[in-house]
């Protein structure tokens, strides 16, 4: 794989499963490690062991399948707790830029509900949230809509994109679905047994 990702790009990744479009995604934070190569991010190759990864991820949102929201912690607790805890943002502040967030995603309303009120589109879009809170450089997004309704995919790739493109965040998005790729990305690369086609 050899690749480049400009800032503000949307490069989406497509391919049969089992291609590697996850593991690569999971390689640019570190989730996984790769076994060989460079991944230079803001010109520092992250994959050297005596990187501090954590500080890179503070500047990379990830977006799962399973939205991975804290249950026990209402929807506005869950945009708060990562800019609070690793960004040392007070909480009147994180607070204010929650809230103008769940604006953009149309969920103010819901800012007291638990996640478990909430239907699966709601809550991509709480983890949608989640992920751009910590300002971050680059958005990581693993098949974020595979898991909704036709219907509700459609509106979801599109509220995606309107965010993206107000926020301007560089982002990496993994799909199998070529109309979502072809709809959002400024780029396609087609991957294959681990390898860009």
């Amino acid at each position: 794989i050899s690749l480049d990702i400009n800032k503000g790009d949307v490069v989406c990744l497509i391919g049969p499963s089992g291609s590697g479009k996850s593991t690569f995604l999971r390689c640019l934070n570190r989730l996984e490690e790769a076994s060989s190569g460079e991944i230079l991010f803001e010109g520092t190759d992250i994959c050297k062991k005596d990187v501090n990864i954590d500080l890179h991820r503070q500047k990379m949102g990830m977006v799962f399948q399973q939205f991975n929201l804290f249950p026990h912690m209402t929807v506005l607790k869950n945009l708060i707790i990562a800019p609070m805890k690793l960004q040392g943002v007070d909480e009147e502040s994180a607070m204010a830029y929650a809230m103008s967030l769940l604006e953009k995603v149309g969920l103010a309303d819901r800012a007291n509900e638990y996640p478990s009120k909430l239907s699966g589109g709601q809550q991509q879009r709480v983890a949608l949230a989640r992920a751009i809170v910590i300002h971050p450089e680059v958005l990581l997004m693993d098949e974020p809509l595979s898991n909704l309704d036709a219907k509700l995919r459609v509106e979801m790739r599109n509220a995606i994109k309107r965010i993206q493109q107000q926020i301007g965040i560089t982002t990496v998005y993994v799909t199998h679905d070529q109309e979502e790729a072809l709809t959002m990305s400024d780029t396609i690369v087609v991957m294959n047994q681990g390898y860009i086609q």
